[in-house]
């Protein structure tokens, strides 16, 4: 009878994590704040190092591949799109799934002495890691539209779509992020594993190269990363012009994908909570 209730109990958390998240809002915003600032702390640029290694990346691949090797038709499949706002619009939402997810991950072992306090929710931790890599992404973003309406592609209906696809993005990563960084906990290497497959990820995702270069028999097998919906996505807000709702099959498929790896995440979290002071 006491394990019945207990897991009836169980389940309960589970499902009331969202509520944890949404009645601790203005606390999880000011502490997203001061981490975002603390990050930069003590530094000369401050926050401008946020962008130095994006912009640089994104100046690298354009340089190797545009100009020296001429790959902009076959790598973007369409010749009237500089590769220069091909690749930013796949770079700008893989920085942040990269950033969120490392530092989501870190969460606990970065505030370990938060964890040990018994009043405090830690189910927010991650959630404010997600939330200060956001700032940087919506810099990004503004930054993705202007290189856009440089090259002609000024905004159209299209881009009022972009705050779904920045929905999906921060909600499977924090998804993730609520499993990585309970593990993390017991096991302290899952850290470079995730440095390690993100590199394998990001030439699994359409970031360099395009859907339309995947053989069709393929492009099933592709599709099954939830990034690649979130990529095309972004592509589709700035230049290619097509509506979210006309994906019937990707659509439905990557919020379902996203509320399992949910579900799968706090049930993890909750069933190792108990012991993370211990650990810690």
């Amino acid at each position: 009878m006491t394990e019945a209730v207990a897991e009836k109990r169980e389940k309960i958390h589970i499902t009331t994590l969202p509520g944890e998240l949404w009645h601790n809002r203005k606390l999880i915003l000011r502490l997203a704040v001061n981490d975002f600032k603390k990050r930069y702390a003590g530094s000369y640029l401050g926050i401008i190092w946020a962008f130095v290694q994006p912009v640089v990346t994104v100046l690298l691949y354009w340089l190797v591949f545009d100009v020296i090797f001429k790959t902009r038709a076959q790598m973007a499949g369409n010749v009237n799109v500089p590769y220069v706002l091909f690749l930013t619009a796949g770079l700008t939402p893989w920085f942040f799934f990269m950033e969120a997810l490392s530092s989501g991950t870190m969460s606990l072992i970065e505030y370990n002495y938060l964890v040990k306090k018994v009043v405090f929710k830690i189910s927010i931790l991650p959630l404010i890691k997600v939330i200060s890599a956001l700032f940087v992404h919506l810099a990004f973003v503004l930054l993705m539209i202007a290189v856009a309406a440089v090259y002609g592609f000024y905004p159209t209906p299209y881009l009022l779509q972009l705050p779904y696809y920045m929905l999906c993005l921060f909600v499977f990563v924090l998804a993730l992020c609520y499993t990585t960084c309970a593990v993390q906990v017991f096991f302290r290497d899952l850290s470079h594993i995730i440095s390690i497959a993100l590199q394998f990820l990001q030439w699994g995702t359409p970031i360099l190269w395009s859907v339309a270069m995947v053989p069709e028999r393929l492009k099933l097998f592709v599709r099954l990363n939830p990034m690649v919906y979130i990529v095309t996505g972004y592509r589709e807000c700035v230049y290619e012009g097509r509506w979210f709702f006309e994906h019937h099959v990707s659509t439905p498929g990557f919020w379902l994908a996203t509320f399992v790896l949910f579900f799968i995440g706090a049930r993890v979290f909750k069933r190792c909570k108990p012991h993370f002071a211990d650990i810690l």
